[in-house]
């Protein structure tokens, strides 16, 4: 025994060097920012938050949520304001999450309960509930009524004009009302005060109104790739595919759909978008496909329209009916909870139904909301009903970026050619109908036929016409 411990001694001071050497060793990687070796020595990541959570943070913050945290979030208010019916946040809460599910289900049914959450809100606390307001705003644009957004966006903004979620709902009711010059001036005071991608988002849809696309597209870009959650990235690539489609990129924006889909497997308007796009590759199986599933998840009009007409592209005319049916019956659903899809209706009675109802319809509409889009719907309907010269102007409107309408629509733009063509405005006409065919291509499998047959009846210009009749 006295043997070993005489062998062991001279060792000890090696050992000892050793065990400095490792903890410098390990005291220099934590000063490098070794995390993983932190790691190994029982720190943990924090755990994910939950569904309900996350919801809220995307309701209160501005941003797409995913549908099943949305419905969590909705139970978690629900069950508190059962215990606690005087928590004016919580209804608050509630009735900005029902806002939202019944957008992202195209459920107009979640309108009235909606309505009910954010009007208990203001009840409970009548004074300084900005929360509530902005909620109602919400819903206001929702339903289409954007005087009534306006209202209850500025009532809000009286109370936290610095707080930068008061200002989309704003923006979005001054977009719909037409008033180019306070949705700009709304958008400035929003960048000033916050620079995220929902912000980057909102700055998109009005860059893509004035017809500034490529600057829509680049803030697009920006906001899905700072994007914090999935179904919020998936929004936005969604939207990105939307521009895409909207300037004949029908490759670029099935591949934006598709990803927003495999991202948020409930992202359905990219769904129905790749709809869109396969139709426009000729890949027509897929694309019937793709607008059935939506529909089946996200009833919304205007995808009932698209697929209609694409059947009535194909010569199925009683499945076009049964889709035509499909938009009515969702229209006056909108309409039984406070809805009000007058445009979409008005457009696809002018196309389909009957033409003088739809002028008498969309004169209303103007008359609430002079924007871009019921310019476009008013003045075609004045067309199909006989009335050309009435409805050149709203076409120019439409078409105009001196006149409000940047946006760089294929449609509008075909509408346009078609009306200066029945004025016997032939050279104006070829051009329009030209340019047309140059934004998109593939803008409708109804429309683009008729385009090139009308281009084709006005052949090539005369070289003895003035340039207004060439």
């Amino acid at each position: 025994m006295t043997v070993c411990a005489t062998d062991d001694k001279p060792h000890e001071p090696r050992r000892r060097v050793r065990r400095r050497a490792l903890l410098a060793s390990v005291a220099g990687c934590a000063v490098l920012g070794a995390v993983p070796v932190l790691l190994l020595w029982g720190h943990r990541a924090p755990p994910d938050p939950a569904p309900g959570a996350r919801a809220l943070a995307a309701v209160t913050g501005g941003v797409p949520a995913a549908l099943p945290d949305l419905e969590a979030l909705v139970e978690e208010r629900e069950r508190r304001v059962r215990g606690r019916p005087g928590d004016a946040e919580a209804w608050a809460v509630l009735g900005a999450a029902r806002v939202e599910q019944g957008l992202r289900l195209a459920d107009p049914a979640y309108w009235p309960r909606a309505e009910k959450a954010l009007r208990t809100s203001l009840k409970v606390r009548a004074k300084g509930n900005a929360p509530a307001l902005r909620g109602m705003a919400a819903l206001a644009n929702a339903r289409r009524d954007f005087a009534g957004a306006r209202k209850w966006g500025e009532a809000a903004r009286r109370l936290e004009p610095e707080r930068w979620t008061t200002y989309p709902p704003l923006i979005e009711a001054s977009a719909g009302l037409g008033d180019d010059e306070e949705t700009g001036k709304l958008l400035e005071k929003l960048t000033d005060l916050r620079s995220g991608p929902a912000v980057m988002a909102r700055a998109a849809a009005v860059y893509r109104d004035r017809g500034w696309r490529e600057d829509a597209a680049a803030k697009l870009a920006d906001a899905a790739s700072a994007a914090g959650e999935p179904a919020e990235r998936a929004a936005y690539l969604e939207r990105a595919g939307q521009l895409a489609w909207e300037r004949g990129d029908r490759q670029d924006a099935l591949r934006y759909f598709r990803e927003a889909v495999r991202i948020d497997p409930d992202q359905w308007a990219a769904q129905a978008g790749q709809g869109r796009a396969l139709a426009a590759l000729g890949r027509t199986t897929e694309a019937l496909s793709a607008y059935r599933a939506a529909l089946a998840r996200q009833p919304r009009p205007e995808y009932a329209l698209e697929l209609g007409e694409l059947y009535e592209s194909l010569g199925l005319e009683r499945a076009a009916e049964v889709q035509y049916g499909v938009v009515r019956e969702r229209v006056r659903l909108a309409a039984a909870h406070g809805g009000d899809e007058g445009l979409v209706l008005g457009r696809f009675e002018a196309d389909h139904g009957n033409a003088a109802g739809a002028v008498r319809r969309l004169r209303g509409l103007w008359e609430r909301q002079p924007s871009t889009a019921v310019a476009d719907a008013l003045g075609w309907a004045l067309h199909r009903a006989g009335e050309h010269e009435e409805a050149l102007p709203f076409a120019v409107r439409a078409t105009e970026g001196t006149e409000g309408g940047g946006v760089r629509s294929a449609l509008y733009v075909f509408h346009r050619g078609m009306i200066e063509r029945s004025l016997e405005r032939y050279g104006a006409a070829r051009r329009h109908l030209q340019e047309a065919l140059r934004i998109n291509p593939w803008f409708s499998p109804v429309r683009v036929p008729q385009t090139k047959a009308a281009l084709a009846r006005l052949g090539e210009p005369s070289l003895r016409a003035g340039p207004g009749l060439s």
